[in-house]
């Protein structure tokens, strides 16, 4: 993975959440703890702080109110009378008040409105560029109430430039011939800071580390859980691909051993009813060929015999020519329906070879219709071959794709009720298709769906006019299957039907979309309209 390429991690990551249930759990794991911490550390260090703030404000007041007390007792055992010696007792007051206090930043203000002196003091203040954050409704509150302490939180500049939290409690002293004076003391609070800020900081790297110890222990956890069950995907996989003897290996007497045993358990007992079925299947095909081929030397006696019966039929009374007549044609029925059981049990074992070559399919689809002519005239109906396309070679088995097209055709002039037949050959540069289209009765919507069952009829009490078996379309379906093509069907009652045969015009290549357009383009309904009409591709609804 290409770190660098950061714009697809979103996609990578995706891929990720939807393939590893391991890495949905822990991420699932790690997200739940990590918020589950984060709201434990606020909660903490929210209480941290105001429990900090608390304790230094009941020591502030508690200072601060020393302090004053200090201060106003040196005030009242003065005698001072003249604004000089106001002034130094005013000194020695703020000295008692710093030597009394923890702090240093002290502020003295005249209380407005009181009655001019000569011998009152000037204003002090060490708050500095601070001096700004006695507010006036602090200043308001200590003037209003005299004898009460105020408070209020407030940032301090420091002598570095820098600013700090603090606490400002103001009061007020009585100063002899001067009158009332506010008095402000300033609080840094700036270890309680620092001692808030270290709190948070171990909780921060505490919370972190927690989170990585619990990343770390789900994903052993899961790791242990998930292996097995990755192993019985993989081990269900190969079973579902063929591999019958793979099982997933039994460890312990846990419940994941318990699945195991189960799954091997269903697994032997799939594989044992497999088996028994292919056996079974290689059976019943076995005694299809076999009965066929042990058919044939008695079939080729009786049809030397009935040949010459046949020939001789002219010599016989009339009802024995007639039976001599139907025992030809029973007897060459018998032997299409020989050679159409071989060729299905061939299909079925597995056992077909194509002899492909350079195929032109137009020149199949002439030879079959000259073949099936004089079964249209007889049946009043015209076929007309239209081949508009220019890719017409294509590597087939010429045998079998005769044998469909005779199929189709015929099928076509037997339903077609001597209505006009189109059989049109059409390509494209990767296939080519023969579509076979008549405008007879047409089938159901559930006649269509077992077209290609082997010996199905649409109606069971219709005349065959071509000594067919049942057998044709079922055979066609595999030999189009077997070259890797289509054989799809469309019909609708009242409007005929249409078979489409789409081939490869190389072996083994991939067929994505045929030439020739199904339902026909002279359809006359909405292929959209499912109700109308069906497409039926290899017995499986398209």
């Amino acid at each position: 993975m290409d770190w660098r390429d950061w714009r697809s991690w979103p996609a990578r990551i995706t891929r990720l959440w939807r393939s590893s249930l391991q890495f949905r759990t822990v991420t699932i794991t790690v997200a739940l703890s990590g918020f589950a911490i984060a709201l434990v550390g606020v909660y903490v260090s929210v209480s941290v702080g105001n429990d900090l703030f608390q304790s230094r404000l009941g020591q502030v007041e508690l200072d601060s109110n020393r302090a004053t007390a200090a201060a106003q007792g040196i005030l009242d055992a003065s005698d001072a009378s003249d604004r000089v010696q106001v002034q130094s007792l005013l000194g020695s007051a703020r000295s008692s008040i710093s030597a009394a206090s923890s702090s240093r930043i002290i502020a003295v203000f005249r209380v407005p409105g009181q009655d001019p002196s000569t011998a009152a003091p000037q204003d002090f203040s060490t708050f500095g560029e601070s001096t700004s954050v006695i507010s006036d409704e602090l200043r308001g509150s200590v003037q209003g109430e005299p004898g009460k302490q105020f408070w209020q939180s407030v940032t301090l500049a420091t002598d570095d430039g820098g600013e700090v939290p603090g606490i400002v409690v103001g009061s007020q002293l009585t100063v002899p011939v001067a009158g009332r004076y506010e008095l402000y003391i300033g609080y840094n609070l700036g270890e309680a800071e620092a001692t808030l800020f270290f709190v948070q900081r171990t909780l921060l790297f505490a919370g972190l580390i927690l989170i990585l110890l619990i990343g770390a222990v789900t994903w052993i956890v899961v790791r242990f859980v998930v292996t097995p069950i990755r192993v019985a995907a993989e081990t269900s996989q190969r079973l579902a691909s063929g591999d019958l003897g793979v099982r997933i290996p039994e460890k312990g007497a846990d419940v994941i051993a318990t699945l195991a045993k189960s799954f091997n358990g269903m697994a032997d007992s799939l594989q044992s009813q497999i088996k028994e079925l292919a056996d079974l299947s290689e059976v019943q095909q076995r005694f299809v060929s076999d009965v066929s081929h042990e058919l044939r030397t008695p079939l080729t006696t009786i049809r030397l015999a009935g040949d010459l019966l046949y020939d001789q039929r002219a010599t016989f009374p009339p009802a024995t020519g007639r039976t001599a007549e139907l025992l030809h044609t029973q007897v060459e029925r018998f032997e299409l329906l020989l050679s159409d059981l071989l060729e299905i049990s061939k299909y079925d074992a597995g056992s077909v070879d194509l002899e492909t070559e350079p195929t032109n399919l137009v020149h199949l689809a002439e030879d079959a219709i000259d073949g099936l002519r004089s079964l249209a005239e007889s049946k009043g109906t015209q076929l007309d071959l239209v081949a508009p396309g220019g890719h017409l070679d294509a590597e087939v088995d010429p045998r079998r794709i005769r044998r469909i097209m005779h199929n189709l055709i015929g099928n076509a002039i037997e339903h077609g009720e001597g209505k006009p037949i189109v059989v049109s050959v059409d390509s494209n540069a990767t296939a080519v298709a023969l579509s076979v289209r008549d405008y007879g009765l047409g089938m159901s919507q559930t006649d269509i769906g077992h077209v290609f069952d082997r010996f199905w009829r649409a109606d069971p009490s219709r005349k065959r006019t071509i000594g067919g078996t049942g057998l044709g379309l079922s055979i066609a379906l595999e030999d189009a299957a077997v070259h890797g093509g289509w054989l799809q069907v469309w019909s609708s009652p009242g409007k005929g039907s249409c078979f489409r045969l789409t081939l490869p015009r190389t072996a083994h290549g991939a067929l994505t979309a045929s030439p020739s357009p199904l339902p026909p383009d002279d359809a006359g309904i909405d292929t959209r309209d499912t109700g109308a009409a069906r497409i039926v591709t290899g017995g499986h609804h398209a």
